[in-house]
């Protein structure tokens, strides 16, 4: 349904289902990470996930001891988190889409630390906390 690359095109990813709905962290480990005020993801089942180029490309950090941030290692561009204990789901980041992408905003995560310069103006419900 998509095709998703990274900054250097060196990965090349195919995500065979829709994708519904977009979910914004504003956590202050997702604005290190992303190099911005918030993150924009998608789960995606890893069934549905495929790498048809870059696999010696991925690398991963543990920002926690549950989960890894995974990025290009030839360009440094966020692909995806993936929890340990959650190993059939990813996070995809929603900016390495190729594609537009007409999903909706579902909601905001960890308002109470979003970027004193943003604001959230959409109707997404908004959490203080996460969810899992």
């Amino acid at each position: 349904m998509y095709t998703a690359s990274c900054l250097c095109g060196g990965i090349q990813l195919k995500i065979n289902t829709e994708i519904p709905e977009v979910f914004v962290c504003h956590c202050g480990q997702c604005q290190k990470a992303q190099g911005s005020a918030f993150v924009a993801i998608a789960p995606i089942e890893t069934k549905y996930l495929e790498i048809l180029q870059g696999h010696t490309l991925f690398s991963e950090y543990f920002a926690t001891e549950n989960k890894k941030r995974v990025f290009c290692k030839a360009c440094g561009s966020p692909l995806f988190s993936a929890r340990l204990d959650l190993p059939e789901v990813i996070r995809l980041r929603v900016g390495i889409i190729n594609e537009p992408l007409s999903a909706h905003i579902a909601s905001h995560a960890f308002i109470d630390y979003k970027a004193a310069w943003f604001e959230i103006l959409d109707e997404a419900k908004k959490f203080h906390e996460g969810l899992n």
